[in-house]
């Protein structure tokens, strides 16, 4: 189930009122049923690789805490390792490992064939394993002790509200709020339901209302010239920021009914100066993922300028292929870790922009960043390389005016006023911002986000785009 859907609002106040009304040491059981119930709604069957990563993660770890010997640890933790990166590599990069090894096989002239597999990916197993690994590398390098209970770590693997599209909690802030007692709370309702209302306007107002005219320039590009182009790449950029951001708002606001606060998984990225502060703000428990778990094994920035450079391209790289199993993907997160080191190069060095305090060079900051996030989006959104290629060709070539392209005027009030939010949430969480403002303020809001979502959302029920990686 999606949570802009019937089923949710059925089941999400079910979960909740059932939660306060059975005794605290009872309640992991019923949470632990609501997340596996909520993950078979789309395919049962693929429960049994959340249930298979569980239990291979959960005795890893306390192995790798029960032996002494290092070469033991290890050979515990690469038995983890290898069983989750296999699942996650059959299902998602099979494919294309097939498709990259028969290519190369040709250019030698062998005739090399691996089997075909049709599968179909399971919601969420990026989000999954990634969560879970987090916690048996964690335990590995002793920076926790392994969970004793089967069920809280279970339940740590797929609570709900964070289970199929983040945001990647780490198990020493999710598990203690999950085993801790939680009464109700008018501040938890009341943030809680702010952000899920905040959410699904997001979502439903503004990425699906933006989603047709998105997909009208990317199946045709050629049809349009450079100006009609540039409004649709402009478009994609707000449509997949409102939709991750209100999916990610919406699972914050879902679990803050229970009291469990999730992290923040964006702060306003498009109002970042720079490559690196973009990725501070876009897509945040991700981000950060990558800099604990690869990029500071890697050595980080304790080594020369080269080996650093070649650490931010190794992380960036594989965060875009961490997104999907397309070169496409890989293009795109190349794209950052390149921009990124010529920025640090180039950038901070001279002190071309200023990331602290809001004026001309910040400003400007802003607007390159913007055009760059923007075109690469160019190559996430589009299907094959050769389509992204079309997109550039097209905004290159065809300068020459035509007919006006004219969005529904609904929808460009809708797109500004979100963007007002955004610049007035600088550094803020839409919840704690609008608990500081007047009544009768907070009350028009609302009104006002409300009235969207019942009178303007999309005709359309877009999936959420990240329910593919």
């Amino acid at each position: 189930m999606t949570f802009n859907s019937l089923p949710f609002l059925i089941f999400l106040p079910i979960v909740v009122i059932t939660y306060y009304l059975l005794a605290p040491k009872w309640r992991w059981i019923m949470l632990l049923a609501a997340s596996y119930l909520f993950y078979m709604w789309w395919n049962p069957a693929y429960i049994i690789l959340i249930l298979f990563s569980t239990l291979i993660n959960f005795y890893s770890s306390h192995a790798i805490e029960r032996h002494a010997s290092k070469q033991q640890k290890k050979k515990y933790l690469y038995l983890c390792l290898i069983t989750n990166l296999g699942i996650l590599f059959i299902f998602k990069y099979y494919g294309l490992f097939t498709q990259a090894f028969m290519g190369i096989a040709d250019i030698f002239g062998v005739k090399a064939r691996l089997p075909f597999l049709n599968l179909l990916l399971p919601v969420g197993i990026s989000f999954y394993t990634f969560q879970t690994l987090s916690y048996t590398l964690n335990v590995y390098f002793g920076k926790q002790k392994a969970e004793k209970h089967l069920g809280y770590f279970a339940l740590f693997v797929t609570f709900f509200p964070q289970l199929v599209a983040g945001p990647i909690e780490r198990y020493d802030r999710l598990t203690p709020q999950l085993k801790t007692p939680h009464y109700p709370s008018y501040e938890n309702f009341s943030n809680g339901f702010r952000l899920i209302i905040f959410g699904l306007f997001i979502k439903m107002v503004i990425a699906d209302n933006l989603a047709p005219y998105v997909e009208e320039i990317y199946s045709q590009p050629a049809a349009y010239n450079t100006f009609h182009l540039m409004a649709g790449l402009g478009f994609y950029s707000f449509q997949i920021y409102a939709d991750f951001y209100g999916y990610s708002t919406i699972a914050l606001g879902s679990a803050l009914l229970i009291g469990v606060n999730l992290m923040d998984n964006f702060k306003t990225p498009y109002l970042s100066a720079s490559i690196r502060e973009f990725w501070r703000r876009w897509h945040i428990s991700l981000s950060t993922w990558f800099r604990d778990y690869v990029y500071i094994p890697l050595g980080g920035n304790r080594v020369k300028w080269s080996r650093w450079a070649l650490n931010i391209f190794i992380v960036y790289t594989l965060s875009g292929l961490w997104h999907g199993a397309n070169w496409t993907f890989l293009i795109w997160g190349s794209i950052f870790g390149l921009m990124f080191i010529i920025e640090r190069f180039f950038y901070e060095r001279f002190g071309i922009i200023s990331t602290q305090k809001w004026g001309i060079r910040r400003i400007f900051g802003v607007l390159i960043t913007f055009v760059i996030v923007t075109l690469a989006w160019i190559f996430f959104r589009s299907s094959s390389l050769s389509n992204a290629l079309s997109m550039f060709e097209a905004l290159w070539n065809n300068t020459v005016l035509a007919d006006p392209w004219r969005p529904d005027p609904f929808i460009m009030f809708w797109l500004g006023l979100f963007i007002i939010l955004d610049i007035l949430l600088f550094n803020n969480r839409f919840d704690q911002w609008c608990s500081k403002k007047p009544l009768w303020l907070r009350w028009t809001i609302y009104t006002l986000l409300i009235f969207g979502i019942t009178a303007f959302s999309g005709i359309d029920n877009q999936p959420f785009i990240y329910f593919q990686f």
